[in-house]
């Protein structure tokens, strides 16, 4: 018995001594570990292409309704970072009214030009000959500016893709000057598996499919990605809407948790201490996962900023009826466009 718990002690110790290791060397060598994770997926999609493939309703173009007697997109939904699904179901009722709605999936921790790539391969075949409105929460707005700069509309160049044009783009909480939240990305992951094992779509493959985490790398401030990125122009003909978040005080579920909570540890200024802090750090926190300054880049307008959580901008959070704060702007804004 003894020795088995050595055993087991020993291999803890290199488990431990190993997982320190590498986030030492990957710390210090982001792109090398991009390159590492890109190469994985690439290898494991050429040895295991069935366990590695998602199944259709993960990937392409996938109809969300839209009024009878009209057919193709008018607007495109991208979503973002390691999303479970449900981001867009409180927004597309809202589009369907009035507009033919899609969305387009994907891996979505692979690397973001990858994702852009895919875009542009499954563009041509939207059969419709209107442009077409995108809309990206998070993540999904870079990979929009990737698509549109390096495929669909790219500066003093031809398309490099057939199909429709774009009419414009809004773009949700994306960090278009990096978030340093991408390095949780492991704790967005596992809330994508929670996600995939209620719908029963989980397997031990399901952590892999998505990419192997490249995407994190993209996302942090000064990636390569963003550099390249952010260096190309956006078309002066296609309008640009940045909304972000600012949680500039709790929201009512929160200010409830405090209290509750004050009340549990006895703690009678619990509730003060929480919002001097909160009024301190309000534009660092931003919607607490995109800084208020990452989300402008050279070219768009000034972002229009709401009282909101990172997926509280579109998303009903937990106990309120609040409708999002997004979805008025995002169909104020689509009308306008009209």
């Amino acid at each position: 018995m003894r020795r088995f718990l050595l055993i087991l002690l020993l291999g803890l110790v290199l488990f431990v001594v190993a997982t320190v290791g590498w986030i030492f060397w990957s710390e210090r060598h982001p792109e090398l570990e991009r390159d590492l994770r890109v190469e994985t997926q690439e290898r494991l999609e050429t040895w295991f292409p069935e366990a590695m493939s998602l199944p259709p309703e993960q990937v392409g173009f996938i109809p969300r309704g839209g009024p009878e007697g009209r057919s193709g997109p008018e607007v495109v939904l991208v979503h973002g970072l390691d999303e479970p699904g449900g981001i867009w179901d409180d927004l597309v009722p809202e589009l369907i009214q009035e507009w033919v709605t899609w969305e387009f999936r994907y891996p979505n921790d692979q690397a973001i030009d990858h994702s852009a790539d895919l875009l542009a391969a499954h563009w041509e075949d939207l059969e419709v000959s209107d442009p077409v409105v995108l809309i990206g929460h998070s993540m999904g707005g870079l990979i929009i500016r990737d698509f549109v700069t390096r495929w669909r509309h790219p500066e003093d160049e031809s398309a490099s893709v057939a199909g429709p044009s774009v009419r414009g783009a809004i773009m949700v909480g994306t960090p278009n000057q990096g978030s340093e939240w991408a390095r949780l990305r492991a704790w967005l992951e596992v809330r994508e598996w929670f996600a995939d094992i209620q719908e029963g779509r989980f397997s031990l493959w399901a952590g892999l499919r998505d990419g192997t985490g490249a995407a994190k790398i993209d996302l942090r401030p000064g990636s390569d990605f963003l550099h390249d990125l952010n260096s190309r122009t956006w078309p002066e003909k296609i309008p640009v809407h940045l909304i972000g978040g600012r949680i500039t005080e709790p929201t009512p579920a929160m200010r409830a948790s405090i209290d509750a909570l004050s009340e549990d540890l006895g703690i009678e200024d619990l509730d003060e201490r929480v919002e001097a802090w909160w009024s301190s750090t309000g534009e660092s926190v931003g919607d607490g996962a995109v800084p208020v300054n990452s989300l402008h880049f050279e070219g768009a307008p000034e972002p229009q900023i709401l009282q909101a959580s990172h997926r509280g901008l579109l998303v009903r959070m937990p106990l309120t009826d609040e409708v999002p704060s997004a979805i008025e702007v995002i169909v104020d804004q689509l009308r306008a466009w009209r």
